[in-house]
């Protein structure tokens, strides 16, 4: 926070400060284009400073933000309540970006519309962890070196030494150096010193008689553990000689850490053929829209990729995950796809160990197809490694390796990463909230799907999520009002209609659920019907028999949705239950 941090003392805001932050969020990118936003947090600071923020009740601001007449019933019409959890959550974007080192805080409390203004605390070093997680491989700082000679003598040789390693890393392609200050060589490899980068070079100098003893060493960013260590002697009466051999040594044991054997960034190879390029991002991004239809489309652009370059590891990579998405989401039966997205995945790493998209895959597929959580992890884990800026190692990894293993907290840190990786990206902003609904914190659930669905309106999972909260609060009209969305967005989800049917029977209504179960009873018989739909169905109209019976079903057909059976709310009722625990037994859950 600096300078403008120390102006703020603890205790009551100044007025001036607080209109000044107003001014600020409101000229931020991150409220650039939702003038709503812009009038309801300028109302109600407005208001609170002018001493009415007691009286910042929803018909007030129905009627004075949003333009409602005298006749607004907020009991029927819920526009302020929507608005304020958007609110929350563009105000927490904004100071996680934009604002991570503004010194006063505007806060909006739940349960109320009266802002609250606050010193903001820590801010710098929570970015600056954000940043450390997220810088890639490639990224070095070297330290100054500590001078160990008697009297300090050598600092003039640790600066040149320092300048001749700068200089030779610079030479190795792609690899990024960043500057670092002199600073005080003695406490360079304090933890509070350390630079944002991936890979540190520290190390110090001492003298022996017509001998400089030279040690050094490679310190991974993130965990603090030396990767390696190395000393050299060099003649003292040639310090400048001795400097640059030490310099091309360091830089010929660190290549290999960031660099493939063509010099090529490790994790980043890509096709010389711009025909497979084109189609490769072609399949990814139908791939995102994780529709029934997109996937079947990604699967048709990646298999195009693969043709003009077999040896593309990403196309190979993306098929994997498009055929092993169309089991996930119910769309082709596990019979017709696991075999070709393990294959699929397995040719991606042999074709590029260094692919961070490859390991991924692979990782996936062990996970959701294996059930080897830990042997996923070990994959996902290495993805991260070899690229950390790649958002879907860290979202996969979440949801396919952490929430089965019940690390919630784990998990959501990954999410928030991804999303920050990949802030657009509507099927990450979607999970958020649905880890968010694992751990039971319903009302950040809320806020996330409101988010989402102002990202992507017309992105059907994120109402079907938004359907499943709604329905753990017991709001049945809201979760069929959000189901409805979600079948009028995708009429051909059997997922969507089987989610509104359970919702309707826990509601008091069977007999759509009934229906609905006749329905997809009849359609098993000419395409694929993941059980799963059967099972929430079945214990949602109390027939237990039939839902354990689908769910041992499902187990065979390695549903997705097994993987979160220790956290997912809907099955908390049958947690006790032996042929529950017995069903986690089986899924590797136990």
């Amino acid at each position: 926070m600096g300078a403008r941090a120390a102006a703020i003392a603890p205790g009551k805001i100044p007025d001036k400060a607080v209109r000044q932050q107003l001014n600020r969020i409101l000229a931020s990118k991150t409220f650039l284009q939702v003038d709503r936003l812009k009038r309801f947090v300028g109302f109600i600071v407005g208001e609170t400073l002018a001493g009415r923020g007691g009286d910042l009740k929803e018909y007030v601001i129905g009627v004075q933000v949003f333009g409602k007449e005298s006749s607004f019933d907020p009991r029927t019409d819920p526009i302020v309540r929507v608005q304020a959890r958007r609110l929350r959550t563009r105000l927490a974007r904004y100071y996680l970006d934009e604002g991570n080192a503004d010194e006063v805080v505007v806060d909006l409390p739940k349960g109320g519309y009266a802002p609250v203004f606050r010193p903001r605390d820590g801010a710098p070093a929570a970015r600056r962890s954000l940043t450390a997680a997220l810088v890639g491989r490639n990224t070095v700082a070297v330290m100054p070196l500590a001078d160990h000679s008697a009297g300090a003598s050598l600092d003039y040789f640790c600066r040149g030494l320092g300048d001749e390693i700068v200089h030779a890393l610079t030479s190795l392609k792609a690899l990024r150096v960043l500057a670092v200050g002199p600073g005080d060589a003695a406490g360079a490899n304090a933890a509070a010193g350390r630079p944002d980068a991936a890979l540190l070079i520290t190390g110090g100098v001492r003298s022996a008689r017509e001998h400089l003893r030279v040690t050094t060493h490679l310190v991974d960013g993130a965990s603090g553990f030396y990767l390696w260590s190395e000393s050299i002697d060099v003649p003292l009466a040639d310090p400048v000689s001795g400097q640059e051999i030490i310099a091309k040594r360091i830089a010929e044991k660190l290549a290999p850490e960031v660099m493939d054997a063509e010099g090529t960034l490790v994790g980043r190879r890509q096709s010389e053929n711009l025909a497979a390029r084109n189609l490769y991002l072609q399949g990814r991004y139908h791939l995102n829209q994780r529709t029934e239809e997109g996937l079947h489309k990604a699967v048709e652009f990646f298999g195009k990729a693969v043709i003009e370059d077999t040896q593309f590891s990403l196309a190979h990579s993306g098929l994997s995950d498009a055929y092993g998405l169309l089991a996930h989401y119910g769309v082709l039966g596990p019979a017709d796809v696991w075999a070709k997205a393990a294959s699929s995945a397995a040719s991606a790493v042999m074709l590029d160990g260094h692919s961070a998209e490859a390991h991924t895959s692979l990782a996936h597929v062990r996970a959701t197809q294996d059930w080897d959580f830990a042997g996923a992890e070990s994959e996902f884990q290495r993805a991260i490694q070899l690229n950390p800026r790649y958002a879907t190692a860290r979202h996969w990894y979440a949801m396919s390796c952490l929430v089965p293993m019940a690390r919630l907290d784990e998990a959501l840190e990954q999410m928030r990463l991804a999303q920050s990786l990949d802030p657009v990206s509507s099927i990450i902003a979607r999970d958020v909230a649905v880890i968010q609904c694992y751990r039971r914190d319903f009302e950040l659930a809320l806020e996330q799907c409101d988010h989402t669905i102002e990202l992507n309106p017309h992105f059907a999972p994120a109402y079907l999520t938004l359907g499943l909260i709604q329905e753990q609060r017991q709001d049945f009209d809201e979760s069929a009002a959000a189901f409805r969305r979600a079948v009028d967005l995708a009429p051909h989800s059997l997922r969507m209609q089987s989610a509104l049917a359970r919702t309707l029977a826990l509601s008091g209504t069977r007999d759509h659920a009934t229906d609905t179960l006749r329905t997809l009873e009849t359609l098993s018989a000419t395409r694929y019907v993941s059980p799963f739909e059967f099972v929430t169905m079945s214990f949602a109209v109390g027939d237990m028999e039939g839902g354990f019976r689908w769910l041992a079903k499902s187990c065979d057909d390695r549903c997705f949705e097994l993987l979160a059976l220790k956290v997912d709310p809907r099955f908390d009722a049958l947690r006790d239950d032996g042929r529950m625990v017995a069903v986690a037994h089986r899924v590797g859950l136990g």
